[in-house]
């Protein structure tokens, strides 16, 4: 196994330790927390409250991330299960630690200290001193004992409804079986790389690379609605009742913590900062691109009353959800003379990947290098150091895993690992980062080709 300075995670943890492992890393964050929250006035020091947090933090996460990102990419479905746990337990400690009313007071006084200290910290400590009081605020410290209460009751709910939210997504794998008259149109390489049944139908799932050129090829009115219909429908049962409860669940949290309603509560925080905001930019938009979108739908109806005169399919005098892709492809093709699947020979995933790496390699003074054999969760996997390539120091490394597989987070993603920081003794710690994607994995006859919006997410 090949060695790999800095990096600090390990993927050969199994699921049952990782119980053990995350009581562990609780107990030793909240023995951190503990001790600043016990802090008296005269010994609130940097050293003793912003480092003490700060390094807290950089080791909870970077061994938080042993733990929780499992779920994500793991085949093992034993240790997916175990690793939801685990982040649905940190999770609850997060917002425990949090809700921290000692911590908070400290946090205070400790910026009041400052203000009438001849000493300073650096700009950087500042912010993070600022942004802990921001959120202890948003958390509602600064309220009554009863609301906090409700408050940490409801964020702790919020938390484990948004991870099995997501979990279920993962974990779905549905199959849907189409005859080759059902897939008319689509390109005959994605065909031969579909799995069959034994009565020779094709196998479909609702991954991206399956997803992705029926819409857009295929056809068949039918075949559309009914894989628009199943993508959308994906843990409908349990993800509706998920969605209905978080609604009300942030709703009610924004009125307690004194916001109109949660985007009022979420945009306070970016840079729009309010919902009138974002709804004046949204109608301003919409007003200048009426012109265009009406012009654009009429030409799709254009297309489809022509295609469906052509194949026999009713005219509904209508785009519908399941058109919309179908139609836009078509539009590309015929008034732009951009062919998706013709494109996409130009973009073979290895030598997109290499031009990626070049091109971040010369644009940020940077020089990547290959792991060989690196310490990874699953043999698709591959892992480049990050050098600067002035000073020759060693920045990070980052995973790359492409390619979709049972149990694996459906989209594309960057996962943080590791964050790049000061260490307790003043070294830096290196950054390690994942990028997850999905794109169709290579055969030994067939390259990977890759469609242009794939080009763009991968660049992203």
């Amino acid at each position: 196994m090949a060695s790999t300075p800095g990096c600090l995670l390990r993927w050969d943890v199994i699921s049952d330790n990782v119980c053990h492992l995350t009581e562990e890393l609780i107990t030793k964050s909240k023995k951190i927390h503990d001790t600043v929250g016990s802090l008296k006035p005269e010994d609130l020091t940097f050293e003793t409250v912003i480092k003490a947090l700060a390094d807290d933090e950089r080791d909870y996460n970077t061994q938080r991330s042993i733990l929780d990102f499992p779920q994500h990419v793991f085949s093992d479905k034993q240790l997916r299960v175990a690793s939801t746990q685990a982040d649905k337990k940190l999770s609850d400690f997060d917002v425990e630690m949090s809700m921290r009313q000692d911590i908070f007071d400290n946090l205070v006084k400790f910026e009041e200290k400052l203000k009438n200290d001849s000493k300073d910290i650096s700009p950087e400590s500042k912010r993070y001193l600022e942004r802990l009081i921001k959120h202890g605020k948003r958390n509602g410290l600064h309220l009554p004992k009863d609301t906090q209460e409700k408050v940490t009751k409801m964020l702790k709910r919020m938390s484990d409804l948004s991870i099995d939210f997501s979990q279920h997504l993962t974990e779905e794998n549905t199959v849907i079986e189409f005859g080759a008259d059902d897939l008319a149109g689509v390109p005959d390489d994605f065909l031969v790389a579909l799995d069959k049944t034994d009565s020779g139908k094709y196998k479909t799932t609702l991954k991206y690379p399956h997803y992705f050129p029926i819409m857009r090829k295929c056809r068949v009115p039918g075949t559309r609605e009914k894989m628009e219909h199943a993508f959308n429908s994906r843990c409908i049962e349990q993800n509706t009742a998920i969605l209905e409860e978080l609604v009300k669940l942030r709703q009610q949290a924004a009125t307690l913590l004194g916001y109109k309603n949660h985007s009022a509560y979420v945009l306070e925080m970016r840079m729009a900062k309010d919902p009138e905001t974002v709804s004046q930019f949204l109608i301003e938009l919409e007003e200048r691109l009426k012109d265009l979108r009406d012009s654009e739908l009429k030409t799709m109806l254009e297309y489809k009353e022509e295609d469906c005169k052509k194949y026999g399919y009713e005219f509904d005098g209508k785009i519908n959800g399941w058109d919309l892709k179908y139609y836009m492809t078509m539009v590309e093709e015929r008034m732009y003379a951009v062919d998706q699947n013709k494109l996409k020979e130009y973009f073979p995933l290895n030598v997109v990947m290499q031009g990626l790496l070049d091109i971040y390699q010369e644009l940020l003074g940077l020089e990547f290098k290959e792991i060989e054999k690196p310490h990874t969760w699953h043999e698709d996997v591959r892992m480049f150091s990050v050098i600067d390539k002035a000073s020759k120091d060693l920045l990070g490394y980052f995973y790359l895993d492409l390619h979709p597989r049972e149990g694996k987070y459906g989209h594309a993603a960057c996962f943080g690992l590791q964050p790049g920081c000061l260490n307790t003794d003043g070294s830096r710690q290196v950054c390690v980062a994942a990028m997850v994607a999905n794109f169709t994995k290579p055969t030994k006859d067939k390259p990977s080709l890759l469609m242009h919006d794939e080009v763009e997410t991968f660049f992203s």
